[in-house]
């Protein structure tokens, strides 16, 4: 436990030291939220990759492994494919508008070709934005209560005020440059990691065979990447590779191709992301397969790999895997915040209301609204626990089938209107969210982010085609 609790409090000296390194950066808009668009293509890859996984990788998607077995694969092939589509779709053509136009945040890309005098896409993806982090950050709050108690046996509630006090302080005092820099220190550590426990667990059920000779006994289906069971193979695997499709969209991502450096930098990013992200969700998947071989009739899935590290690992290397769990959630919380703060100072207070600040004003005001939001996340998460691995695919779809068909429409369709903006924004969050909410259970299960993302793309391209013989610049 004391070994633990020193490697842990080694990990947070590290992010102290980086989080008043990057103070500088602070006092503009620009830097508290983009470190300055100046980042080198190492640093976005690996904060692209970490932000995007977050404890739903580490808990979630081990977890899901553990339960479903091979059809977790799935998953991963749906990852790759979803950031791929991400990286050449989106990444050079968002950071070209996105310095052409001086924007900060992904509202401001959406309204930049139209004179939005009403400021109504800025507004509705500004209540889109904080509605779903504050239910994603909620959700890796749970996750951070859980760590620290599988791991040091803390109380749930403490874990995750203990947790969300080191996140929201180091985002607060060094904003985007700091989450960046972080992020690589995190995305290391979640590689090795990745590696790590999954390569443990099959030497300790006897090698791969082992763990097959294992899940055989418990159940064949478990083997079988096509044994859905309660649900149509088409749903289930539909439902698993799409997962992947809302990387074309949620907003925490697209503001790291706008924070490069240069188009040359975004070319080494997104090999070295690919990668990265493979070695992520394949360790993952493979973590929670192995420990079912391993530990079987746990009572939650989603603590299959503390397990394995406390009682595969001495307590040093135990301690360093408490650190990489914490570094999946962190990764991602502290982006978050810095995406809700954005939207409320950038988008609401400085663009909705006109405000004349000074940005050294505008970015005090960032870091004041970043504890706020926090603070407020920190008192949904310690309720009772929720399953993570639903609860942030709930917030990622949402945010994914908001933002990813109007964003397209937006760098590809010359005719792109605001009314096909605004209405693909509504059409995609609301399709989402009344599917999950009362069609999902009829449809085995069928993942909201494709009916979301398909009513999106048909009313961003639709509508826009309807309203193209006005100018595009017309007022609302």
């Amino acid at each position: 436990m004391n070994t633990t609790i020193t490697v842990l409090v080694v990990y947070l000296g590290i992010l102290v030291a980086l989080a008043v390194w990057s103070r500088r950066e602070t006092h503009t808009l620009s830097g508290f939220y983009l470190a300055g668009k100046k980042l080198p293509f190492w640093v976005v890859a690996f904060s692209t990759n970490a932000t995007g996984e977050s404890g739903w990788l580490l808990l979630g998607l081990s977890g899901m492994g553990y339960l479903v077995g091979m059809q977790a694969y799935w998953v991963v092939v749906g990852e790759i494919l979803g950031i791929g589509a991400s990286w050449w779709l989106m990444s050079r053509r968002l950071k070209a508008l996105g310095d052409e136009t001086d924007s900060i945040t992904v509202p401001d890309v959406l309204a930049a070709k139209f004179q939005d005098r009403w400021n109504l896409i800025r507004a509705v993806a500004v209540l889109i934005i904080v509605v779903m982090v504050t239910t994603y950050v909620t959700a890796q709050m749970v996750a951070t209560g859980k760590a620290f108690s599988e791991f040091l046996g803390m109380e749930y509630r403490t874990g995750v005020i203990v947790g969300s006090v080191i996140i929201i302080a180091y985002t607060f005092v060094g904003g985007y440059k700091a989450v960046s820099y972080t992020d690589v220190v995190q995305g290391v550590l979640m590689l090795l990691g990745l590696i790590a426990v999954p390569a443990a667990a099959i030497i300790a059920s006897g090698g791969w065979e082992g763990v097959q000779e294992s899940l055989m006994q418990q159940d064949p289906a478990l083997l079988d990447m096509f044994g859905f069971a309660a649900t149509p193979v088409w749903i289930g695997i539909a439902s698993f590779v799409a997962i992947g499709l809302p990387f074309l969209g949620v907003p925490q991502l697209l503001i790291r191709y706008m924070s490069a450096r240069d188009d040359g930098e975004i070319r080494k990013a997104r090999i070295m992301s690919l990668i990265v992200l493979f070695v992520f969700t394949f360790g993952a998947v493979t973590a929670g397969v192995a420990g079912r071989a391993l530990y079987p009739g746990l009572e939650d899935p989603e603590s299959i790999f503390p397990v394995i590290s406390n009682n595969l690992f001495p307590p040093v290397i135990a301690g360093m895997l408490l650190v990489v769990v914490l570094s999946a959630i962190m990764s991602t919380v502290d982006s978050l915040l810095l995406l809700a703060s954005s939207s409320v100072v950038r988008d609401t207070y400085q663009k909705i209301m006109k405000s004349d600040e000074s940005d050294e004003t505008l970015s005090n005001y960032g870091k004041i609204v970043t504890i706020v939001i926090g603070a407020i996340a920190v008192v949904l998460g310690v309720q009772e626990p929720r399953v993570i691995f639903h609860f942030v695919l709930a917030s990622w779809s949402g945010l994914g089938s908001a933002f990813g068909p109007a964003m397209l429409g937006v760098l590809y369709y010359k005719r792109i209107t605001w009314e096909g903006v605004l209405s693909g924004m509504l059409g995609g969050f609301i399709a989402s969210v009344v599917w999950l909410s009362f069609f999902k259970a009829d449809y085995h299960g069928l993942y909201e982010a494709i009916p979301g993302f398909i009513a999106g793309l048909l009313l961003t391209f639709g509508v826009s085609r309807l309203t193209s013989h006005e100018k595009n610049s017309a007022n609302l």
